[in-house]
């Protein structure tokens, strides 16, 4: 079969630009040629001039002092009572030393010093990540795994992370206002947040939480619960969002492969973000929506399918089902349903909804084997940028697939699973970090940061540029170079 012209081509794509060009500005096409219309006919029926003073002339007092009056009231009201936007100053990530590494064959010996072990369960557990927190590079690792090491991690990642993001954005821990913590594991007493609280000497009056047992798309949790405290503070105040996972005491010990898989796959990492709710701070990105889609009301399966438990011997640990890929898709339809409206042009959405009527009318005709597919909107008419959860190469090819997108809209994620592993709620701020470290990102770029979570969640948020980065001085720093990587389809130990 002969392949279609060029030409075929360039018209097909003309006007598919012009099909979105109209729809997506159909407000204006509309408006103008109307505003138009009202002028022309306004000047025919008299001189401008004379058209006002004859108006004027014949209006009571009253008829002009609600003229006045009620649009001013209500544009005030309006402005009083619209949401106020949320910006991010910068952010900062935990860069891992070299002496934190582990190779292969270190984690393999680690793996056999486990009271409970066979070979099935060292070969899956020796596949874990090459950074794990220090406790872990002890033998017999479950020994070391305890609340001080815990909060020896903290100290490591966390303060690590916030000693450079009040170093880049010159602010004083005094001059926080707010402080949101999320930690999914760990949850000691005094809390993570006093830990913060503590360590940097921050006001008696701030507004501390602490986010437990969320999951891996906590950190964007937190990023809404900030959001919505800043909209209710005076303007200038500030908020702190700390984001990570303390894994030290999270080793599991048995030889459930369904639990060992989280061994394999996480990682120490940590990231935080200062967000005021004044554009006067010095902001390089605007927060534009977030949404947040939970489907363990509806289904069990959907909230058992992370689930932290003991196995048949007493050993805890999380164990992951076997469904969760398919759990996780659902949670991303309905998520991207609620996005959709917020940020698709209107193009993409009429395409949608007649899909959509077409199918419902094709079933209720009893031939819905022939109704069309769904719809799946492009979200590339919408983001510039693909930031998704490095929770492991499937989740990344699962949603690669179900949003089209291309090796380059994902490369952040896949590269930063190879560099960084799965550093849970994290993850998302690394690969919005290699996004800028590899130059990529403009002034007006929008970025969408999509993660999962436990319970089961979805939560997905997204930002506007407004000055890219200055440099690379992040995570990847030493690193930058050498990606992106070739990762072969299919790796066997």
């Amino acid at each position: 079969m002969s392949s279609p012209s060029p030409l075929l081509s360039n018209n097909k794509g003309l006007i598919k630009a012009v099909y979105r060009g109209v729809v997506d500005n159909f407000l204006a096409v509309v408006t103008v040629p109307l505003a138009a219309a009202a002028l022309v006919a306004a000047a025919r029926s008299g001189p401008p001039d004379q058209l006002a003073g004859r108006l004027l002339a014949e209006a009571r007092p009253v008829h002009l002092f609600l003229g006045a009056f009620l649009p001013a009231a209500a544009a005030t009201v309006y402005l009083l009572l619209r949401p106020r936007a949320v910006y991010l100053v910068d952010y900062a990530c935990f860069r891992t030393a070299p002496n934190c590494r582990v190779p292969f064959s270190t984690f393999l010996e680690h793996a056999k010093q486990r009271p409970v072990h066979d070979q099935t369960a060292g070969a899956v557990g020796a596949r874990r990540g090459d950074v794990p927190p220090p406790a872990h590079h002890y033998i017999p690792t479950y020994e070391h795994c305890t609340l001080d090491a815990a909060r020896g991690e903290v100290e490591l990642v966390v303060f690590s992370a916030l000693d450079d993001l009040f170093a880049k954005t010159r602010v004083s821990p005094a001059a926080v206002d707010i402080v949101v913590v999320n930690c999914s594991l760990f949850c000691p007493t005094p809390s993570f947040v006093d830990m913060v609280v503590n360590r940097y000497g921050m006001r008696a009056d701030v507004r501390a939480v602490h986010l437990a047992g969320m999951g891996c798309s906590a950190g964007l949790v937190a990023v809404g619960l900030a959001r919505s405290l800043l909209q209710v503070a005076p303007r200038g105040t500030r908020a702190l969002v700390v984001s990570t996972e303390t894994i030290t005491p999270n080793y599991y010990v048995g030889s459930e492969r369904a639990m060992l898989l989280p061994n394999c796959l996480f990682r120490i990492g940590g990231a935080a973000a200062l967000l005021p709710n004044s554009p006067a701070a010095g902001a390089r990105f605007r927060l534009r929506h977030v949404v947040r889609t939970l489907t363990g009301a509806q289904d069990d399966s959907a909230y058992t399918c992370v689930f932290q438990e003991e196995d048949g011997r007493g050993n805890v640990g999380i164990n992951l089902s076997k469904d969760l890929m398919a759990i996780a898709g659902n949670a991303l339809k309905a998520n991207i349903t609620a996005m959709g409206p917020l940020v698709l042009p209107a193009s993409e959405q009429l395409h949608f909804a007649l899909s959509f009527v077409a199918r419902k009318m094709f079933i209720s005709l009893g031939i819905g084997r022939f109704s069309p597919k769904p719809y799946i909107p492009d979200f590339r008419t919408a983001f510039d940028h693909f930031c998704i959860h490095a929770g492991g190469r499937a989740v990344i090819d699962e949603l690669q697939r179900s949003l089209k997108l291309s090796d380059e809209q994902v490369e952040a994620s896949r590269m930063t699973l190879h560099r960084f592993g799965n550093t849970s709620s994290s993850s998302l701020w690394y690969e919005l970090a290699y996004i800028e470290a590899k130059s990529r990102m403009r002034r007006g770029d929008r970025v969408w940061m999509i993660g999962f979570g436990s319970g089961f969640k979805c939560n997905s948020a997204a930002w506007e540029c407004i000055e890219p980065a200055a440099n690379a001085d992040g995570p990847w720093a030493t690193s930058i170079h050498r990606y992106p990587v070739d990762i072969p389809d299919v790796l066997k130990h």
